[in-house]
């Protein structure tokens, strides 16, 4: 084995620490945190188009990263200039509230991470596959493996430690920590500057390289496979961070008996990793490979057909929420098992496919296209997720015509302790419309009517939430709890009641519950259906260095 892995692995696993720990505490940081700190909390919809644009950032700056390290600097300083950067990027988020403008503190550490983060993405790929050369490439899949396993020990640790430190000890410990590694992660770059290969920046020769009519062919090849049908695997399954945590917070969060944290369930993707590469690369791979050829497109298609039945347990998970059950996360545990075996045949498989189908003066370049999916596939979310939310806005008002109703739904569950699965107002709205009514899932529920336009689902509908309240006793203690009682945030209009109200005009999206899954679910089908004739004629050509 080549001198330099050791140090790169080490730096991978602190450094994936550092970014996976962030990210999983991110969306519900923005949905319940950012208030507190003197923002505005984000709505669900909000918080998955604010995540998904930021993961497609991460994505899409490998691109910068890669043309500085290829044309200017190589891999090895590009890789520590940037790290700097990234270790900014979490000072500036840990120091959210301290003073200034929250979202300026949000911003700027965002901004950071995702350059520093993004930037050395291709470069660290890329600088693995630069340890080998014709004489030992028959390690690389097997390199390519512990340092994907590298990876996903650095996030099993942070996804479930950094939800546990957001809950209890709040933001700023809970972004510092994943700093903290980041720095650690440089040092250990650092320590092996003089193990590594250096392959040297390529300066014009790269770019005479990459506007060949070669280079034009690979990329155009490569272009299609990343941003067509790769992309689309990312666009659902990076809303484990966003919508999947959303859902585990309505379900069953008791697993033999532990209780987890929503945020903590993204943990089982990283651990699924650890578990299934060994599997899949000293079982599954050779006995499949007994009955047919798999090639890395066959393994590409397997896993877009995985990921839509993983897809369609969500829906059917969402479905029992909907009705007012609350299902066992184990449910989600069962989506993330598939989702993780797709992730394998596509993530690791694609990772190795950019790197020998490069030529020789564009590898980092190629890694950065390749992660360029992932910024596509994150940018479709967030626009999605943009289009189908419905403009709100807070009614200072309370709409008397929802008071019967609200009085109705409160009795009801006093009487049987849980909100009605049917229910219809006989009342009228304030513009003479029907009020209607939707149980959005065990913990509140919807009376809406219709604004002006006489139209449901717009952005002039009345709407009153009712919620049930949680239980004091279960908050007690928490860091955002004690920071709510600091500020007097903790007061209701009726403090003995169960319920809570909210009145809003408009808001909600246009896609709810089960349908949105299912939605993405359609889209994964589509997309896997038209690869199978792409990956029948696409020809293969591998190139090394010498």
């Amino acid at each position: 084995m080549p001198g330099g892995i050791p140090y790169i692995i080490s730096n991978e696993a602190a450094e994936r620490f550092s970014f996976y720990g962030m990210k999983a505490a991110l969306a519900i940081f923005l949905a319940n945190y950012l208030g507190v700190l003197g923002g505005s909390d984000l709505n669900q919809s909000q918080a998955t188009s604010y995540v998904s644009y930021f993961t497609g950032a991460v994505y899409f700056t490998p691109l910068l990263g890669a043309l500085i390290a290829d044309t200017f600097f190589g891999k090895y300083r590009t890789i520590v200039t940037l790290s700097i950067v990234y270790c900014l990027g979490h000072l500036s988020l840990a120091f959210m509230g301290v003073g200034g403008v929250v979202q300026g503190w949000l911003l700027a550490g965002l901004g950071m991470i995702a350059l520093g983060a993004g930037g050395i993405k291709p470069c660290v790929s890329a600088h693995v596959g630069d340890q080998f050369g014709k004489e030992n490439q028959h390690l690389l899949p097997r390199i390519f493996n512990i340092f994907y396993f590298s990876i996903n020990t650095g996030a099993v640790i942070s996804n479930l430690l950094i939800p546990w430190v957001l809950k209890w000890y709040g933001p700023h410990w809970a972004f510092g920590i994943p700093g903290v590694l980041m720095a650690l992660a440089t040092v250990c770059f650092l320590m092996g500057r003089h193990k590594f290969v250096h392959i040297p920046a390529q300066g014009i020769s790269f770019l005479k390289e990459v506007f060949s009519r070669e280079g034009i062919i690979v990329l155009l090849k490569l272009m299609v496979l990343f941003y067509v049908f790769v992309s689309m695997f990312w666009c659902l399954f990076d809303q484990t961070a966003t919508t999947l945590v959303f859902q585990a917070e309505k379900m069953d969060l008791n697993l033999l008996g532990i209780d987890l944290l929503p945020s903590q369930i993204q943990a089982f993707n990283p651990f699924l990793i650890l578990v299934l590469i060994p599997l899949f690369t000293f079982v599954i791979y050779p006995k499949v490979g007994k009955i047919v050829r798999l090639t890395p497109l066959r393994k590409v298609g397997a896993g877009l057909f995985l990921t839509i039945l993983s897809f369609a347990i969500v829906s059917w998970a969402q479905e029992a929420i909907d009705r007012g059950e609350t299902p066992s996360v184990a449910w989600q545990l069962l989506a993330y098992l598939i989702l993780t075996s797709a992730e394998i045949l596509i993530s690791i498989v694609c990772l190795e496919f950019a790197y020998t189908q490069a030529m020789p003066k564009m590898k980092s370049f190629i890694m950065s296209i390749f992660l360029l999916s992932v910024f596509v596939g994150n940018l479709m979310t967030g626009l999605i997720n943009d289009f189908i939310r419905i403009p709100e806005s807070d009614s200072k008002l309370t709409q008397t015509e929802f008071t019967e109703p609200t009085k109705q739904i409160a009795a009801y569950f006093e009487e049987n302790q849980k909100l009605p699965v049917d229910f219809e107002p006989k009342a009228k709205g304030p513009k003479g419309n029907a009020i209607t009514y939707q149980l959005l899932h065990a913990g509140a529920a919807r009376l809406s009517s219709a604004g002006p336009d006489g139209e449901l689902k717009t952005e002039d509908d009345f709407n009153t939430i009712i919620s049930v309240k949680k239980k004091e006793q279960e908050e007690e203690g928490t860091w955002l709890y004690n920071e709510k009682n600091k500020l007097g945030m903790l007061q209701t209009d009726d403090p003995d009641s169960p319920l809570e109200l909210t009145h809003k005009i408009g808001g909600g999206t246009k896609l709810e519950g089960a349908a949105y899954f299912w939605f993405f679910t359609g889209l994964m089908a589509t997309v896997a259906i038209l690869f199978l004739p792409f990956a029948y004629f696409y020809k293969e050509k591998t190139y090394l260095q010498s």
